[in-house]
């Protein structure tokens, strides 16, 4: 890889910041939406020294989320987890990464991921890893130009469905910032 690697262990499982560049291939090659979003914070799991995995954080594509969640106050605070890829997908892995990952993250923060119910995702990993289910989605009509990425500028652009999602929420930082937070947030708990 680089000479990152030089300080890194070569035993056993570990998580750890990684340039943008490092999630490109995995993202590309492994993730269904086969497009890497904006990234604001890339993280691997590495195992033996070899990188098996990276979630990546950025800010949400729905910015009116960003002031949903918990009020204009808490706005410059929520970063979605964008993508999670793994090359093999063996036990743990993915809340290792999880888990490590969000206590890498730099300063406070309101994080919001969702599973896709069109790709069978229910959001099994956010539960076992203790974020808060808040709800679906809802399905929704969405114009497409000829790359396939979402826009809103012609009408006249074929039309297909956007499926429904499971959102989670979680709250990164120091403890007073997270009860101050969660007590702003706007969308109902459910189980």
């Amino acid at each position: 890889m680089t000479e990152l690697n030089l300080l890194l262990p070569t035993e056993g499982y570990y998580v750890q910041p990684v340039p943008l560049a490092w999630t490109k291939p995995l993202i590309l090659k492994r993730h269904y939406a086969r497009c890497v979003p904006p990234i604001t914070y890339a993280f691997g799991l590495f195992n033996n020294g070899a990188l098996t995995g990276v979630c990546t954080f950025g800010s949400p594509a729905n910015l009116q989320l960003c002031v949903g969640i918990c009020g204009s106050e808490y706005k410059s605070h929520v970063i979605e987890l964008n993508r999670l890829v793994l090359k093999d997908n063996m036990p743990n892995e993915a809340s290792r990464l999880i888990g490590k990952s969000l206590k890498l993250l730099p300063g406070n923060w309101i994080v919001v991921s969702y599973s896709d119910t069109a790709q069978g995702h229910k959001g099994v990993i956010y539960r076992a890893t203790n974020w808060l289910f808040t709800g679906m989605t809802k399905e929704r009509k969405v114009h497409q130009g000829d790359n396939k990425h979402t826009r809103h500028s012609s009408h006249t652009d074929p039309i297909r469905i956007k499926s429904a999602k499971y959102r989670y929420v979680t709250f990164v930082g120091n403890k007073r910032w997270k009860r101050k937070a969660y007590k702003a947030l706007n969308y109902k708990e459910t189980r």
